[in-house]
């Protein structure tokens, strides 16, 4: 007689982190969209960042949801790990403020989760444009809007974007919580980022038997605001992507912290310069804006990488390194 092993679904929560009144609306709608999710989440929090008037207005608008300040260092960094402090489900997952969810969201995520190797999943987060997608917008770089890029495939992946993430609660006892030293902060101009990236590195560099996944059927909206919508939103974006990258290396090593771009680079970038300048041969005139668009982009990364590199140089150099 053969015995049947029965697989028990993970209990799952969400976090929202929170940090501006601004967004009032777009909190709501995010907590909303988990309120309407199929597989109901065990528990969902707000965590809002150094903002006590906010913290007030949504304790007493969201009575039936755990809404917490921040217990680290101002950023998002400090807001996801104080949601993993605050919750015991078994899965974390991790939506932005200024998104909504799919109904189903939860339930692919859950399903994902298909044996005790995969211990994150993450899933396809789609602009929800305030006006619509400028013509010289190439969709190889939506990352600049915190968005699914052309490109990335369904399936493991070295690591996942964090405004629409899970991870299995194991993940955080193994390397510790987010990075406070790269993500973003309410008080920077700049939009820097990647804390995300650093995180499932230094994972991954702990325990190379685990795997994350990327799930293209967990689908979330991110709203773009039109001020992204700019060029020079683009290009500054893509900078601030350079420097984050330089932070990012400097924490894991640039073997692990550039292996997806060096992909994304040679494979993704040259075909989407390519496809655009076809299309302009095609007689449409927005391919060429298209590829123009990648090669600044690609440039602007770059020279915030450069950038960003000069004080781990200048420290080689005093230390003898170089």
């Amino acid at each position: 007689m053969t015995g049947t092993t029965i697989r028990r679904k993970p209990t799952l929560c969400v976090v929202i982190c929170a940090y501006t009144c601004d967004r009032w609306d777009d909190t709501l709608a995010a907590v909303a969209s988990v309120r309407s999710q199929t597989t109901a989440a065990d528990e969902i929090v707000v965590v809002v960042d150094h903002n006590a008037d906010l913290f007030s207005r949504l304790r007493t608008a969201l009575p039936d949801v755990t809404v917490v300040e921040n217990r680290h260092r101002r950023g998002l960094s400090g807001g996801k790990d104080t949601g993993v402090e605050v919750t015991s489900s078994d899965v974390v997952a991790f939506l932005d403020d200024d998104a909504v969810a799919h109904p189903d969201w939860l339930r692919h995520f859950r399903d994902a989760y298909a044996d005790d190797s995969i211990v994150g999943v993450g899933g396809t987060t789609l602009p929800l444009w305030e006006t619509a997608r400028p013509r010289w917008f190439p969709e190889e770089f939506d990352w600049v809007l915190g968005c699914t890029f052309t490109g990335r495939e369904p399936g493991p992946v070295r690591n996942l974007l964090g405004g629409n993430a899970s991870f299995r609660r194991e993940v955080f006892s193994v390397a510790g919580g987010f990075p406070s030293h790269i993500g973003r902060t309410s008080a920077q101009r700049r939009p820097l980022g990647c804390e995300e990236t650093e995180f499932c590195i230094r994972v991954s560099q702990h325990r190379p038997d685990w795997t994350y996944v990327f799930e293209p059927r967990a689908v979330i909206w991110h709203r773009v605001g039109a001020e992204r919508e700019r060029f020079a939103y683009f290009r500054s974006r893509c900078f601030a992507e350079g420097l984050s990258k330089a932070e990012v290396t400097r924490s894991v090593g640039v073997a692990d912290g550039l292996s997806a771009e060096r992909k994304y680079t040679t494979h993704t970038l040259t075909r989407g310069v390519a496809r655009g300048l076809g299309e302009a041969l095609r007689g449409d005139r927005t391919g060429i804006e298209r590829s123009g668009a990648i090669a600044v982009g690609l440039l602007s990364t770059a020279a915030g990488y450069a950038r960003g590199g000069v004080p781990l140089r200048r420290r080689h150099a005093m230390n003898g390194s170089e």
